[in-house]
């Protein structure tokens, strides 16, 4: 039996691509799979995404995309940033059109395709302000020509990230696509094609209209999760994890005792305290036992008393408590009435729900289903 599992819907990731594609009209929509799908499992989600109608899979790594073509996942791929030298004979195997933003990877990649006999598909990557990777805009031409001399690479793209895109009301986004509507123009104006243009993310494809250009890039919404608070009325996402335990002992405790390491939650009154199986080796947070964040019992909330230890949590379950070794215990999700989300988590550790999810550790079971 699991310690611990996370119950993935693959229905609602295909809901979920749907609602996107609606969203971004004529956009084709491209699934964020890198991370191991935010940590829900990406040949699964990748999958479901593609059979939902996501035209375009992205990863962050070779690697990543590799385990895509071996699980027999053929969907056109995006490497989202330059990739190594010595991987770019893996990413040839992989067949996926490949980010580039630097003269040296422009030519290192020109020759390894000469060398397999391939064209490889190129996505020119500018920064248009966040300043992370990508061409600074007054060298976009230039490195458009050197992909445009190489008659083993194909200029198929050209775009950008948006930094602030989850912040509807700042004006730095449209700064960004106006950037970046002047270097393709730029491009464009030099005499080299520029076949697609993207630039959404999830915030930027649900909150700016103006960035959705031929695809739109979503990571975050796939999995069910808004980008940020200020986006979650403005599209209805149905939730993809459900991370669940079970009461692994139970046992009083009396009133002044002190809880896990360090002793400093001590107990206000005699109690009955559960200790579950899971523990921040599994993404389960240090702090979160600390803050007090709650679990789901018996459809009843109750508070994670003292720090989550490596491979236990504690939770404080009440003086009357029934609740035995066994029963299911809820962590993100729903049980009865109440649902503890990511954004929830979240809030509690000063940090978002895509680090919640993508922490997720390796010892706890996914488990794929409809529902």
């Amino acid at each position: 039996m699991a310690r611990a599992w996370a119950d993935v819907s693959l229905d609602a990731v295909a809901a979920n691509v749907a609602t996107l594609r609606a969203v971004c009209g004529e956009a084709e929509l491209c699934a964020v799979v890198k991370a191991d799908g935010y940590g829900h499992g990406a040949v699964p989600v990748a999958r479901a995404a593609v059979e939902a109608g996501a035209g375009w899979l992205a990863v962050a790594q070779v690697p990543e995309a590799t385990a895509l073509r071996t699980a027999g996942i053929d969907a056109l791929t995006l490497l989202l940033s330059e990739p190594r030298p010595g991987d770019l004979d893996e990413a040839l195997a992989a067949d996926v059109a490949v980010t580039v933003y630097t003269p040296a990877l422009i030519r290192h990649l020109g020759a390894a395709a000469r060398s397999a006999g391939r064209v490889v598909p190129v996505h020119l990557k500018v920064d248009t302000g966040m300043h992370r990777v990508g061409c600074a805009p007054h060298d976009v031409v230039s490195l458009a020509q050197l992909v445009d001399a190489e008659p083993s690479l194909s200029l198929e793209a050209v775009w950008t990230h948006c930094a602030v895109a989850d912040e509807p009301d700042s004006s730095f986004t449209a700064r960004q696509l106006e950037r970046f509507d002047a270097a393709v123009a730029a491009v464009e104006q030099a005499g080299i094609p520029v076949p697609m243009r993207h630039a959404a993310n999830s915030a930027a494809a649900i909150a700016h209209p103006a960035s959705h250009y031929d695809l739109v890039r979503c990571g975050i919404a796939v999995y069910g999760i808004a980008p940020a608070p200020a986006l979650r009325d403005r599209v209805a996402l149905e939730p993809v994890v459900r991370l669940a335990t079970e009461v692994a002992f139970v046992k009083p405790v009396a009133a002044g005792e002190g809880i896990s390491y360090g002793l400093r939650h001590h107990l206000e009154r005699d109690t009955v305290v559960a200790t579950l199986p899971v523990g921040y080796a599994d993404g389960v947070f240090r702090s979160l036992g600390a803050a007090g964040q709650e679990v789901l019992v018996g459809g009843e909330r109750h508070p994670m008393v003292g720090v989550v230890t490596m491979d236990q949590v504690m939770v404080d379950i009440g003086p009357c408590s029934d609740v035995r070794a066994g029963d299911e215990v809820v962590l993100l999700g729903a049980q009865g009435e109440h649902r503890i989300s990511p954004d929830e988590w979240g809030a509690q550790l000063g940090t978002i729900a895509y680090e919640v999810v993508c922490a997720l550790g390796a010892r706890i079971e996914r488990r794929y289903g409809s529902s």
